[in-house]
């Protein structure tokens, strides 16, 4: 009985290394794309369009709406220490260091992962990858890699309008509804955020979300099984690792940043 367990402990481990090599193979083949991908921008360009103007509404309103609350949790939080003045220059730190990268690479796993996992299985359900294949037509580089490389195009111009959005929600409910000092509102942020530490970290971090998210739901439709339950299995897949994948990246890289 014993014997059997360890054969199926085996099994499961050089299934799991031969998923990663081929993870690895793929992703080494998208970064090979990035001249022969950019000399046919158009589908790039189409592809931008698709990923990044349908996912804006729920960027913006969740960026707007979470300033909403940083603005109000915010200045209660700096009203004790006689700060509500830096309301702003909290607001925009924490939107363009850390929520704004991150709560954005979320919503776009969830929206844009999800449609591009669905979208490449059922073309392998529909046995499309199959004829592309057949007629000496590469899949990767025709299919793959203008949607890999639109999803690292899309993710940090997606993370500035969710930034934008958020310090937005934060004047309304600081300057509008509770009275803070426009003034002062703008100053500090003008004189708190560095734009080479701040907003460039953040651009990094966005930056490192798109090729980790992009990748991980090309991959998940390319590896789907032919089936309905496939692609369904392999889009449920791509949120959960998506979203785990961004987390423990956000770790890594703010460890980096500060420790640089």
């Amino acid at each position: 009985m014993s014997w059997y367990k360890a054969a199926d402990v085996g099994f499961a481990a050089r299934r799991q290394l031969a998923d990663l090599g081929q993870g690895a193979r793929l992703f080494l083949r998208l970064l090979a794309t990035f001249g022969p991908a950019f000399r046919r921008f158009g589908l790039i360009r189409d592809q931008i369009h698709f990923l990044g103007n349908y996912s804006l509404a729920i960027i913006a309103v969740s960026g707007l709406f979470v300033g909403f609350v940083f603005g109000l949790q915010g200045y209660y939080t700096l009203q004790r220490y006689g700060s509500s003045e830096a309301l702003g220059l909290l607001v925009t730190l924490s939107l363009v260091r850390e929520l704004g990268p991150v709560v954005t690479a979320l919503l776009f796993a969830g929206r844009a992962g999800t449609s591009l996992t669905a979208e490449i299985g059922l073309m392998k359900a529909g046995e499309q990858i199959s004829v592309m294949e057949m007629m000496a037509v590469d899949p990767v580089q025709r299919v793959l890699a203008p949607r890999f490389w639109a999803g690292i195009i899309t993710m940090p111009l997606l993370a500035a309008v969710f930034s934008a959005m958020g310090i937005i929600g934060g004047w309304v409910v600081g300057v509008l509804m509770i009275g803070v000092d426009a003034g002062s509102f703008w100053s500090q942020i003008q004189g708190g955020v560095d734009v080479w530490q701040d907003v460039g970290n953040g651009v990094v971090k966005s930056i490192v979300f798109g090729f980790a998210v992009t990748f991980i739901a090309l991959l998940q439709g390319f590896e789907a099984q032919p089936t309905p339950e496939g692609v369904a299995s392999a889009t449920t897949r791509t949120v959960v690792m998506a979203s785990l994948t961004v987390l423990g990246l956000d770790f890594i890289l703010t460890a980096m940043m500060f420790t640089i």
